[in-house]
């Protein structure tokens, strides 16, 4: 992107200061108008790398955010999955006691 910037700055430049002569040579009027086309080709490339960067600068920040989100979610789910491993140990533990207290009745 900055070698087009920059190559747009020396065409500039270099257009100002053959603007700024006076010719009689035909071929540098030529030349003149050979600068101008590069550098109208130049600004064209430079909007489409700037629509292009655009537009990969927004996919990248949708997909940040969508990373983002399923990141959360996954923080979420395995919270929910502790939790549930927790409550499962909590139920075997007072099935074990439940056990226990029936072998002591029937003994």
């Amino acid at each position: 992107m900055n070698s087009v910037i920059e190559k747009e700055k020396k065409l500039n430049s270099a257009l100002t200061k053959l603007k700024n002569l006076k010719f009689k040579n035909p071929r540098t009027k030529k030349d003149i108008e050979n600068l101008n086309a590069q550098k109208n080709q130049l600004e064209i490339e430079k909007i489409e790398l700037e629509h292009k960067y655009k537009s990969l600068r927004d996919d990248y920040n949708n997909l940040t955010h969508k990373l983002n989100e399923l990141q959360n979610k996954e923080k979420k789910d395995q919270k929910k999955q502790s939790e549930f491993s927790e409550k499962i140990d909590e139920l075997n533990q007072e099935t074990d006691t439940l056990l226990e207290e029936i072998d002591k009745w029937q003994t």
